[in-house]
């Protein structure tokens, strides 16, 4: 019902927020670029956890530069982490958005972190989707919960498109007729605890349409069950003849 009322007063589409986007990208990432006054170094997950499971945040000392524009202290190297959120389906514009966060980082003897890990003295993030860009403090972070899919949502998403083709034409249904008219073809482009974004292509541009589930998901089991909400809701649309050949 709540689904529904929210349908029928055009209310917001439940969304993460930035802080709950940074949280996800960066236990999804497996790669980073650590820019400091030397250069850009690429830095890549070798096995093991994440690349955010190496990163332990801490909050800068009060005075700080809000971005990393002056060092505390003598000896912490001021730097920027920069993560890329990139689709995992072949989609035009694979680059979903931008992490970067920035401080100083600091020998990890000087707290108690794992081996092979690094501390960070944090002094801001930012995500940028689209060119929007949202600035997001420490204490957003780690208020924050990581999204439950984040971690399995490109192996989901390429399954959809891979093995079940005929999921994405039933979705279809849901999607306002005016964003289908004209497209040459339409695939997943990201899921989430609120539901899932299709990409919809047409000659020379494109636009995300999203579904949202009847309701967040709290676990990865729970993610086939909300998707067979969505089709049990579009069975019951009429069909649409909308996509056009790609020749």
């Amino acid at each position: 019902m709540e689904f529904w009322m929210r349908r029928l007063f055009n209310a917001p589409l439940a969304q993460p927020t930035s802080a709950e986007r940074i949280r996800s990208i960066l236990t999804a990432a497996d790669s980073m670029t650590v820019v400091t006054d030397e250069g850009r170094t690429e830095v890549s997950r070798l096995g093991g956890p994440g690349i955010s499971e190496h990163i332990h945040l801490h909050p800068a000392p009060a005075g700080a530069g809000r971005h990393g524009t002056d060092a505390p202290v003598d000896g912490p190297v001021r730097a920027t982490l920069e993560f890329t959120d990139i689709a995992p389906t072949p989609v035009r514009d694979r680059v979903r958005a931008r992490v970067l966060l920035a401080g100083w980082l600091l020998d990890s003897t000087e707290h108690s972190t794992p081996q092979g890990s690094r501390c960070m003295q944090f002094a801001g993030a930012v995500l940028d989707r689209g060119g929007e860009r949202v600035t997001v403090s420490l204490d957003e972070l780690m208020e924050a919960d990581t999204d439950p899919l984040a971690t399995c949502e490109a192996g989901m998403l390429t399954h959809l498109l891979d093995d079940h083709g005929d999921i994405v034409d039933l979705l279809l249904r849901l999607v306002k007729p005016r964003l289908t008219l004209g497209a040459r073809r339409a695939l997943p482009v990201a899921i989430d605890r609120y539901g899932i974004t299709l990409r919809l292509e047409y000659a020379d541009t494109y636009a995300d349409a999203r579904l949202p589930f009847p309701a967040p998901v709290k676990e990865v089991d729970q993610a086939g069950v909300r998707i067979h909400s969505l089709l049990n809701m579009a069975r019951h649309r009429t069909p649409r003849s909308w996509l056009l050949s790609d020749s």
